[in-house]
């Protein structure tokens, strides 16, 4: 994969081909941007462009240092990841070892850390020695989705490369190509900030089950004589989807934004697109306030499940508050 297969992320890809062409590279970066927005395959296809022996500024994909990369065994690229719950220290004194030896090809060995604000504080004091002394030519890159989590001595020695969330259209028309159905895909990529994240929605069986399931909820806590928590019990709670109510919370802040939208004319930015009919019957029934404060609810109850509020007790309370 070249830097012109990646999608987005324009002011990072133009970055660091800028210091490929001038051979300009740095020994350290801070990749830092929302999980999923691309930092890793940039990171690897960066590395590919420094090893390739095609191009000056990208991986040209055919010569024999990208594919060793592609197929993952080139040897002077390393990846570190974290071990449990975090990187250790043990794990960056193997890294410093592996880099002990020169590259015999002349280039720079390089090496990627995924998810590096999980370093514990010994393992980032290691990494800061390593970073400010190399024993030989080396360019690390670092990626996380909380640049701030760094230390302030790593981030002063790393170029920083930002990165931002992707653009939810060009991800759905992406996915949409792929053969995705086109309603679910809408709403992953508003619920998630990269391609493989999206995908890995899509890929799970309840989420088109999660969806009707609010659909039905919403449409029957906004009518009179609520049936909906007897719904949520039947559809939810004795079906096992009750595990997945902060993914249900995401879309129905989605929905109700929907209904703004629906009042104001916006339709090109209407997720529930295929809802339209059953959104137009409904936007009108409520003010703007109402609705707003409807996404305010649900944002509440996430917050609720995150701090391991009753699940059920949870989602009733927010059914009720919508009737």
């Amino acid at each position: 994969m070249s830097f012109q297969q990646i999608m987005g992320q324009q002011a990072a890809k133009q970055m660091l081909q800028s210091s490929l062409g001038r051979q300009a590279i740095s020994h350290a970066y801070l990749f830092s941007g929302p999980s999923g927005s691309g930092q890793l395959q940039t990171a690897i296809t960066f590395a590919k462009a420094i090893f390739c022996t095609e191009l000056e500024d990208d991986a040209c994909g055919q010569c024999l240092e990208c594919r060793k990369v592609e197929h993952g065994n080139h040897p002077d690229l390393t990846m570190l990841a974290p071990d449990g719950n975090n990187i250790k220290i043990d794990q960056i004194r193997d890294l410093q070892r592996i880099f002990s030896y020169r590259s015999e090809a002349g280039h720079p060995k390089v090496y990627i850390i995924e998810q590096a604000e999980k370093m514990t504080v010994q393992a980032a004091n290691s990494l800061l020695k390593f970073l400010e002394e190399p024993q030989v030519p080396a360019v690390g890159i670092l990626i996380t989705d909380n640049g701030q989590a760094m230390l302030p001595t790593i981030r002063s020695r790393s170029q920083l490369v930002p990165f931002s969330a992707l653009n939810p259209e060009e991800m759905l028309q992406s996915l949409i190509a792929e053969g995705h159905p086109a309603n679910l895909a809408r709403s992953a990529v508003h619920l998630a900030s990269g391609l493989e994240a999206c995908r890995e929605i899509l890929q799970q069986n309840w989420f088109a089950e999660i969806r009707n399931v609010m659909l039905q909820l919403g449409k029957e806590s906004l009518g009179r004589g609520s049936t909906s928590l007897i719904s949520a019990q039947q559809k939810l709670f004795k079906t096992g989807l009750s595990e997945h109510l902060d993914t249900m919370l995401s879309l129905f802040h989605l929905w109700f934004r929907d209904m703004l939208y629906v009042q104001y004319g916006r339709h090109e930015h209407i997720v529930f697109i295929d809802q339209l009919d059953m959104l137009s019957q409904l936007a009108h029934t409520r003010s703007t306030e109402q609705w707003v404060s409807y996404m305010d609810m649900a944002a509440a109850c996430r917050k609720k499940l995150r701090f391991n509020v009753n699940g059920q007790l949870c989602l009733e309370q927010f059914l009720i508050g919508l009737a």
